[in-house]
């Protein structure tokens, strides 16, 4: 079976504002709320997606830290959209860039961290025509 290449939303809320240690990006404070991660995964999407959505892992990337810490999680893929440009599309559908640095040490973004906002989910997954995972 051939695994699929492409990018993902991951979309994470949590219940209370709390503090985790993410490794070489220091000690972050997570405000409560919905966040949403851009990610890609060439050569295995289903699997990462898969890993992502686990609660029983060893940490091995940043979002790890806040995917065990999340009491929801769910995800929207996309097979033709480029990481960067999904994590254009969440700035402009008003999704709020959150923590420098994270998710993106292997490109020139800001973040692929966001914080979501109002309708912004809601546009962005418009916007994206992601599909739920």
């Amino acid at each position: 079976m051939k695994k699929r290449n492409g990018t993902y939303l991951l979309f994470m809320t949590f219940p209370v504002t709390f503090r985790a240690d993410i490794g070489s990006l220091g000690t972050l404070t997570m405000e409560r709320g919905e966040y949403c991660y851009v990610g890609s995964a060439m050569n295995g999407l289903d699997q990462r997606i898969r890993r992502h959505l686990s609660s029983d892992k060893r940490m091995r990337w940043h979002i790890d830290r806040l995917t065990v810490c999340a009491e929801e999680k769910h995800a929207y893929i996309s097979e033709t959209i480029p990481e960067c440009v999904l994590a254009e599309m969440a700035v402009q559908s008003g999704c709020i860039p959150v923590h420098k640095g994270f998710g993106c040490s292997d490109c020139g973004c800001r973040t692929h961290l966001f914080m979501v906002s109002g309708t912004s989910k809601r546009e962005l997954l418009n916007i994206s025509s992601a599909a739920p995972f």
